[in-house]
């Protein structure tokens, strides 16, 4: 099953648009695919701030809610043990 496509019209300015033609040039690509990747890519970026974000308000209101937290302290004393022989356990959230 193939997605359905939608024209859509843009405007650049004419060094962006040159610029664009002579990369495609380099690359033995159309113009047309390399907007098409950097604007799929903008859109991956753009979810996963937002998805990101979004999950950063998450756990604040559930902190608001429950008080339950670990500390900048105890985070960051697992993160530095990462990849030794003495790696620590994830810290318990708490209050």
């Amino acid at each position: 099953m193939t997605a359905t496509t939608v024209p859509m019209s843009i405007r650049i300015e004419a060094t962006a648009k040159q610029r664009l033609n002579e990369i495609a040039l380099r690359q033995k690509r159309t113009a047309h695919a390399l907007a098409i990747e950097a604007i799929y890519a903008l859109i991956d970026q753009k979810e996963r701030e937002y998805a990101f974000n979004q999950s950063c308000i998450d756990s604040y209101n559930q902190y608001k809610e429950t008080g339950l937290h670990a500390t900048h302290n105890e985070v960051s004393a697992w993160m530095d043990s990462w990849g030794t022989e003495n790696e620590l356990p994830t810290p318990l959230c708490h209050e």
